[in-house]
């Protein structure tokens, strides 16, 4: 189904949530909605710059990212203000949830980071995902969260993103 009439894009809210609370919400652009892909385009929505040492994100950044309902994990391809790829900033969540104008994401603090190149893999928040208490909490939940890391891990260092994202 189109995700926009022929005269302005449709928005859509991005609402991350974690442990229960709204993270952060922001509005992005919907480019498509197949029923089980949800696709966003939005500008960094942070304040300022975010240097990580391996990237910074920084305002005028552009990400799309991609959301799935039925898998747990979300994929934002980021490029510079100039289109410059920068590369894939991963996030392990729920699967995602439209509701009119809303997708809300909740947020399993594991993340994955692969530069443009893909020289450069790296889990991150492994420290934080332990300390939730998922695992105890949710054990189905923290097994699928990991499992999805691991196939976020794969897909990167096979190259797995473009044709995936295709």
């Amino acid at each position: 189904m189109s995700a926009h009439s022929a005269d302005r894009p449709a928005r859509l809210d991005v609402v991350l949530v974690k442990a229960g609370r709204t993270k952060i919400r922001y509005p992005g652009e919907l480019l498509a909605d197949d029923g089980t892909r949800v696709t966003v385009r939005a500008p960094w929505a942070g304040s300022g710059v975010r240097d990580f040492g391996f990237v910074r994100f920084e305002p005028g950044d552009v990400f799309t990212e991609y959301y799935w309902r039925d898998r747990w994990y979300a994929i934002k391809e980021v490029r510079s203000a100039a289109g410059t790829p920068k590369g894939w900033y991963c996030d392990v969540t729920r699967p995602a949830a439209r509701s009119g104008a809303e997708l809300v994401v909740e947020d399993l603090d594991l993340d994955l980071w692969c530069s443009a190149d893909g020289t450069d893999v790296r889990r991150l928040d492994e420290d934080e995902f332990a300390a939730s208490g998922l695992a105890e909490a949710d054990p189905a939940a923290a097994r699928a969260a990991l499992a999805a890391l691991d196939e976020l891990e794969t897909l990167a260092r096979g190259g797995g993103f473009t044709t995936l994202l295709a």
